[in-house]
């Protein structure tokens, strides 16, 4: 069985040079930004990092977006600015293991959970404003964050709420469904609906993406989902997609059922592919073969010709980041798990 899981796979190719440097220019850039506005004391951004316990209770309202509604913070200096959670979290509450944006060393250079995805942190209970669901609102306490103590962050539907580095305006959406390798291990950050506290993934796009299977094998083409919509950095990225059969060493798969049978575990390491409605077709793609299965939690999985569709976490990368040498690659296809085999898509299917 191939490993669920590896990371920085492969050192940067001499063409992924060009924009590893584009990438970490951009990032010294932003953290000569958060320098500069620290020392002239400017306005508060939605990018601001976490420097300092909070003071009080925080607040959790709701906001309309192309993605849909969307939670926000409702109060003080950061109204207004996005917030997001994170798949692979999931994980924390699954098995105990370290929250996926913490401390732990990444490409960047900077904590994720202060820096990169500034934790909101409270006083106090949090308040719901309008719009969102006072039982759904929660805490955790965090002893990770750099130069604090341990603090209280706001919940909701029991996963963390964290703003984005890169969003600098109320009303930005950078970070919305952003295929993150930087976190440990690897999740989509998505805005949070208010009803239940679920992704908000707006309208899913399937595509065809060409990339190299394994990373540096044969290519091949396949059908993909465009991911990181806003992301300055890297957006619109494609990355493939796949479908689950064979028993595996569980019972089920997701022939057996349209509800499919990659949950829990399974999804950390295979993420489903969430729409907010109908799933749109690119070039080469089916329409018609396009559609949509709801999962326990509610949310909206795409399906191709009935079957469910999932991502890898193993494929994600930002170009110029060494995570896969920062390239596109197919790394899931015919993997065998103890949840079933997992297969891409070919276009003539």
């Amino acid at each position: 069985m191939r490993p669920l899981f590896r990371r920085f796979r492969r050192p940067p190719s001499a063409g992924s040079a060009a924009a590893a440097a584009l990438t970490l220019g951009l990032v010294a850039a932003a953290l000569l930004q958060f320098s500069s506005a620290a020392g002239a004391q400017t306005a508060p951004s939605c990018a601001d990092p976490v420097t300092s316990a909070p003071t009080g209770p925080a607040t959790v309202s709701t906001a309309t977006t192309p993605f849909g509604k969307v939670l926000v913070v409702g109060s003080g200096a950061y109204a207004g600015c996005s917030l997001y959670l994170v798949t692979s979290d999931q994980l924390h509450a699954l098995t105990g293991a370290h929250f996926a944006c913490s401390d732990t060393p990444n490409a960047i250079g900077q904590p994720c959970d202060t820096f990169l995805w500034p934790a909101l942190l409270t006083k106090g209970a949090p308040v719901a404003g309008p719009g969102v669901k006072a039982n759904l609102l929660g805490t955790v306490t965090r002893t990770d964050l750099p130069g604090l103590g341990p603090v209280q962050q706001v919940t909701y539907a029991g996963l963390p709420l964290y703003r984005f580095f890169l969003d600098e305006d109320p009303g930005e959406t950078e970070g919305a469904n952003l295929f993150d390798p930087v976190t440990s291990l690897t999740g989509i950050w998505y805005l949070v609906e208010p009803s239940r506290g679920n992704p908000a993934p707006g309208t899913a796009q399937l595509q065809l993406e060409t990339a190299p299977v394994g990373g540096n094998g044969a290519d091949q083409t396949v059908l993909a989902a465009t991911m990181n919509e806003d992301f300055s950095l890297f957006p619109d990225g494609s990355f493939p997609v796949y479908t689950l059969g064979g028993q595996g060493h569980w019972k089920g798969s997701d022939s057996k059922g349209p509800s499919g049978s990659c949950r829990a575990s399974c999804a950390q390491y295979w993420p489903p592919v969430l729409t907010s409605g109908r799933p749109q077709a690119g070039s080469g793609v089916d329409q018609h073969a396009l559609g949509t299965t709801t999962r326990p939690d509610g949310t909206q999985q795409v399906t191709y010709r009935g079957l469910p569709l999932y991502l890898f976490a193993d494929d994600a990368y930002i170009p110029g980041l060494p995570y896969n040498g920062g390239t596109a690659g197919i790394y899931g296809a015919g993997a065998d798990t103890v949840w079933g085999t997992f297969d891409t898509i070919p276009p003539s299917s």
